[in-house]
């Protein structure tokens, strides 16, 4: 069964004029993969540029590792704290910012669907919490689409109680990401628990 016949009854063309009215995956009757797929769609509409360091949320910068690597540039843009989400593919690391006062918190995530974000999501979220309670953070990867991208949709969802939708077009109207489909699973999953959560 082809993957636009799982979409039944509810189709991907009814939302092809409109894709704020997105719902949550837990609100209609379509399987997972759909939902997905749907938000891959999302996440292609709109803006889709970026610089190396866009604000995405007030304090809170979304970006890749040449700007993390501009320890010029972290100073003038005030960034106090750094979350690596590649920290096993930069060089670097805490010692790179010695000197600075930036505190630094290093995820070794890979982008790979099968790779499983989820264990880090509450620990990046209580991360960038801190961190925007003390100054501004930069949350940034390689490129600063998937791996970085999810984890400030995961806080969003997480300290803001936005739904990942909600929280999807809140990143994407400052900068273009494009979290990997394995990621996208986690967060429809996250998306679930956190609604469930709220119910009971």
């Amino acid at each position: 069964m082809g993957l636009e016949q799982n979409l039944s009854p509810w189709r991907f063309s009814n939302l092809a004029a409109s894709p704020a009215s997105l719902p949550s995956p837990g609100t209609v009757s379509c399987s997972p993969a759909a939902f997905v797929f749907e938000l891959e769609r999302l996440l292609y509409t709109g803006k889709t540029a970026c610089n190396h360091a866009d604000e995405v949320w007030p304090g809170l910068y979304l970006g890749d590792q040449d700007i993390a690597a501009n320890r010029r540039e972290l100073a003038h843009l005030r960034i106090t704290h750094i979350l690596n989400a590649s920290h096993s593919k930069w060089r670097g690391g805490a010692e790179y910012y010695e000197g600075t006062g930036i505190r630094y918190l290093g995820i070794e995530a890979h982008d790979s669907p099968s790779f499983d974000m989820s264990p880090y999501f509450y620990p990046a979220a209580d991360f960038i919490h801190q961190a925007l309670n003390e100054g501004r953070i930069l949350v940034h990867c390689a490129v600063g689409v998937s791996r970085s991208a999810t984890l400030v949709l995961a806080y969003l969802m997480i300290r803001h109680h936005m739904p990942l939708v909600e929280a999807i077009k809140t990143v994407k109207d400052h900068r273009g990401i494009i979290p990997n489909r394995g990621f996208l699973r986690q967060l429809v999953a996250l998306d679930n628990a956190l609604r469930l959560k709220r119910s009971s």
